[in-house]
């Protein structure tokens, strides 16, 4: 898409210098105006252009790093559905979005997705060109909204699920802060003490002369470790991470994977109950708003990342593409609670599959978070248990030899 370097005053007459992208000059000269200014010159921008918009913090795509964050996301979501509910034109809506936006990256998405708009493109099929930032479910469920005539009410719903999906999402980091901060903290003290604390003690030991015990030699040894070759220790654990990343590459070992952890006690719980919340709660959310039950299922299979749960998703397509019903699937699958089967069934029945699903969503996030605190609390004794065992092991493994020169002396 051609650049346009402008030149224009804002509300208080101050002048100001940017870049936009449009099709054409005219356009260009619309988009200045959507951003609250009053251009006073338009023209294809030179590399001088693009290099002086740089400096000034202003313009095109390609100024901005990093991705659109879902916050940003969300309330730009909001907003927009808040504008169309209030009866404004979808572009007109978009360029105040532009507007009130400082310059990031989604207020050059938005701008670009104004011209495509201009140009005769869809809503749904301007998103389209931004996959990243706009992914599938987004977009059908406001291609969805375009054609059934509320917009405004799919943004709106759009707007609560990802922010529903995002308090989920800080939930269960916020819960790991903790055991993770202590990990870290132990295993600097731990360090510390191989570093600092273990070597003045092997030197008075090598003085005084004589056999040390067995765990004062390991001590010794780990000491000597990290203190000479630390740097072996980054590269292994550099490899290790290289070599499981690679190893997921491959879909067998994806597969083995998946299932093992949902056998393991207290995570495979917890990921279980968080396939089949961001099951609910997806696929509720697009056949509310009137996605397609076939394309939804589709959509709500990418969403999940556990591929034991992706094969129950697909046994429900193919049971709904010949006419089946839903729950039947679910509940050969095994993996997901009678509770969860019976009460899809039950909505299917009635004709109220939406909102049963949005229900099973509620409670499972409500579980999860249950699921959280008590793998916390079971954590945190056993980091305590496992940390006092070494620090007990290094006080231990420093005070032998003590007590066999102590033995010796009084021996003699």
């Amino acid at each position: 898409m051609p650049k346009f370097s402008y030149r224009a005053l804002n509300k208080e007459g101050k002048q100001s210098f940017g870049i936009v992208q449009a099709d054409t000059q005219a356009l260009a000269i619309n988009d200045v105006r959507s951003l609250g200014l009053f251009p006073t010159h338009v023209r294809e921008a030179t590399r001088a252009d693009e290099k002086k918009a740089l400096r000034a913090g202003r313009g095109i795509n390609e100024l901005y790093f990093g991705g659109v964050k879902t916050k940003e996301l969300c309330v730009m979501t909001r907003q927009l559905s808040t504008l169309i509910d209030a009866g404004l034109p979808l572009l007109r809506c978009i360029n105040v979005l532009v507007a009130q936006l400082k310059p990031s990256k989604l207020r050059d998405i938005l701008r670009e997705v104004s011209s495509d708009i201009q140009s005769g493109s869809t809503f749904a099929e301007a998103l389209t060109k931004h996959p990243k930032q706009f992914d599938r479910l987004f977009v059908n469920m406001v291609r969805a909204g375009e054609v059934g005539g509320m917009l405004e009410v799919v943004l709106q719903r759009l707007a609560i699920f990802m922010e529903r999906r995002q308090a989920l999402k800080r939930r269960v980091r916020g819960a790991l802060i903790y055991p993770i901060a202590v990990i870290f903290i132990a295993s600097g003290i731990v360090a510390f003490l191989l570093v600092k604390v273990v070597p003045v003690f092997a030197e008075i030991f090598t003085e005084f002369g004589g056999d040390l015990p067995g765990p004062t030699k390991i001590l010794i040894a780990g000491g000597d470790f990290m203190l000479y070759k630390w740097w072996l220790l980054i590269v292994v654990l550099c490899w290790t991470v290289i070599g499981i990343k690679l190893a997921f590459l491959s879909k067998q070992v994806k597969r083995v994977f998946d299932r093992v952890i949902l056998k393991i006690p207290l995570i495979g719980d917890l990921v279980t109950k968080v396939a089949v919340a961001r099951f609910a709660r997806t696929l509720g959310t697009l056949v509310t708003s009137g996605v397609p039950i076939l394309q939804a299922l589709k959509i709500t299979r990418e969403t999940i990342g556990n591929e034991v749960v992706q094969n129950a998703v697909d046994a429900v397509y193919n049971s709904v593409q010949d006419g089946g019903s839903i729950a039947v699937p679910l509940d050969e699958s095994k993996v997901f609670p009678a509770m969860v089967v019976n009460m899809i069934d039950v909505g299917e029945e009635t004709g109220a599959l939406d909102s049963m699903l949005m229900k099973v969503a509620d409670i499972y996030d409500a579980e999860v978070e249950a699921a959280v605190e008590a793998m916390l609390a079971l954590m945190e004794p056993a980091i305590i248990i496992v940390l006092g065992g070494i620090i007990g092991f290094i006080v231990v493994a420093l005070y032998l030899p003590i007590f066999t020169l102590g033995d010796s002396i009084s021996g003699t």
